[in-house]
């Protein structure tokens, strides 16, 4: 009896109703519209003053909403208000405008429903709880009785009684059928602004962006912000052992720690900004680096830790590495950085570093004849000797870093190697550059 009650009278079915009223208050500019054409129609006279007229007013409004529904901010006003009045679950609904035409004619259903019903509960609400007071009170007014509306009226034996209990009938009855149309409006949202398929897939692609963005971020904050402290670490420990008897190492030490800091400081307030919605790229910021204005840097913060490293360039007819496609030139230099920094972590005895740009024959796919083309490709190796199990870093980043590096080269259709190769630990990295000459 309770669940029932609660059913009829709760806070769920109160909201409702109230999301039903809302529906007969959204219909009225269309009625009022309607019923002054109707009226043309029928020899200029007033639709309200006439039942059946107004009937035909509000059923040629119907009409005219679902046609103003197929356009505009509709779904996603109705979706709101169906989140906060029916208590239908967020993941069911449709997020944003209409894209297909499909979801479109869903969305005019919708529209016409809830006003359509809306529009008569309303009206029932407005008219039937007087008339049920007015019934349930009439044996003990007599006032009333006098009426045209009085015992009269009835012409049982259980006058006293048959008004009253018409009242109560007419109330339970608006009840009912508020908490009625409230409910199948609820079940029906889900069916009619529920995601389509092209809603769906446009979630997706952008949850697939935003993912992109995020791992964007977290592969620059880990280059930047990881290797940086990796080298600084190594190069205080590599100057910690020689205070005394090799200042000028302990000096070239801290004055590397100095310019990695500041480097990395103007790398972070650069992808920093990323996260700033809106904000401009800054005049001031620190620029991406690249293989062409860098590598000579970071070889020698890396030597300045303590490593040696040796290094071996390629860069092709060009002469250098500024003729390098920009975000390729990116793309290598973290590539670089990342495994300079898992040698100094992981690695024992000197880094060999080859960097070259090649330039490769393939036979092109898909056409006939299937004509060779030159590509141009920058490969990146670096080998070194594992260091023993008991002397290596205790691994904190869970192979974030080579994942990383594995993304930048997939970016732009290359591929990363990384493991033993002839007894040291070798990474290997091809990027392709486009076609070359013949």
């Amino acid at each position: 009896m309770r669940a029932a009650l609660g059913g009829l009278l709760g806070a769920r079915a109160r909201l409702r109703w109230v999301h039903l009223i809302l529906g007969g208050a959204l219909l009225m500019p269309y009625f009022f519209l309607t019923q002054v054409g109707v009226g043309m129609v029928a020899g200029g006279v007033n639709a309200l003053n006439s039942f059946p007229l107004a009937l035909a007013a509000y059923a040629a409004a119907l009409p005219l909403a679902a046609a103003t529904a197929a356009f505009g901010p509709v779904r996603p006003l109705s979706v709101t208000a169906v989140r906060a009045l029916c208590e239908v679950p967020g993941d069911r609904l449709a997020e944003g405008p209409a894209r297909s035409w499909a979801a479109r004619g869903r969305t005019s259903a919708w529209w016409t429903l809830h006003l359509g019903v809306g529009a008569l509960v309303s009206g029932l609400t407005l008219a039937v709880p007087p008339m049920g007071v007015v019934l349930i009170a009439l044996p003990f007014a007599s006032g009333l009785q006098e009426t045209g509306l009085g015992l009269g009226w009835f012409s049982t034996d259980a006058q006293p009684y048959v008004a009253p209990l018409l009242g109560i009938g007419l109330l339970a009855g608006l009840t009912l059928c508020a908490a009625g149309a409230g409910a199948l409006l609820a079940r029906l949202a889900a069916v009619l602004l529920g995601p389509t398929a092209a809603d769906r897939l446009a979630a997706a692609e952008e949850r697939a962006a935003d993912l992109a963005v995020r791992n964007r971020l977290a592969r620059e904050l880990h280059d930047a912000v990881g290797h940086a402290l990796s080298a600084v670490t190594l190069q205080a420990v590599a100057a910690r052992r020689v205070l005394e008897r090799d200042p000028e190492f302990v000096r070239e030490a801290l004055a590397a720690i100095e310019d990695t800091t500041r480097r990395t400081v103007g790398e972070l307030d650069a992808v920093l900004g990323l996260l700033r919605d809106g904000d401009p790229a800054r005049p001031d910021a620190a620029p991406a680096p690249t293989l062409a204005a860098d590598l000579d840097g970071l070889l020698a913060r890396t030597r300045a830790a303590g490593a040696t490293v040796t290094a071996h360039q390629d860069p092709g007819p060009a002469g250098n590495w500024a003729q390098l496609p920009a975000i390729a030139s990116r793309e290598a230099y973290r590539i670089v950085q990342e495994g300079l920094s898992n040698a100094l972590r992981h690695g024992a005895g000197p880094v060999e570093l080859r960097i070259r740009e090649q330039h490769v024959s393939r036979v092109q796919e898909g056409q006939r004849p299937r004509p060779e083309v030159v590509l141009r490709e920058l490969e990146i190796t670096m080998t070194n000797p594992p260091a023993p199990p008991d002397e290596r870093e205790p691994r904190t980043t869970g192979g974030r870093g080579l994942r990383g590096a594995a993304e930048r080269a997939a970016l732009l259709g290359g591929s990363i190697e990384a493991g033993p190769h002839e007894g040291r630990w070798r990474l290997r990295a091809v990027l392709p550059l486009g076609e070359g000459a013949r």
